[in-house]
């Protein structure tokens, strides 16, 4: 679908943005659960870690929101 509007591309963006999240979900929480276990790390550490997983969650999750709905709109295949 070529949105041929702003709502439209909203729309997209919105249900794309919601696919990628919930899609890429579990591996943060795999990722948060292994920090949270690891005896070798302090809590100030762990919490350092925790945080480093989430960026890195919300920036592969926008660079993918990104990429699908451009792939979208401009019609490209995997």
């Amino acid at each position: 679908m070529v949105p041929t509007n702003k709502d439209d591309l909203r729309k997209m963006v919105t249900q794309t943005t919601i696919e990628t999240y919930e899609e890429l979900t579990p591996q943060l929480v795999q990722l948060i659960h292994e920090t949270e276990h690891n005896e070798e790390l302090t809590e100030e550490q762990k919490q350092n870690e925790i945080s480093l997983h989430m960026m890195g969650y919300v920036k592969s999750c926008t660079n993918e929101i990104i990429i699908e709905v451009l792939a979208e709109i401009l019609g490209l295949e995997d």
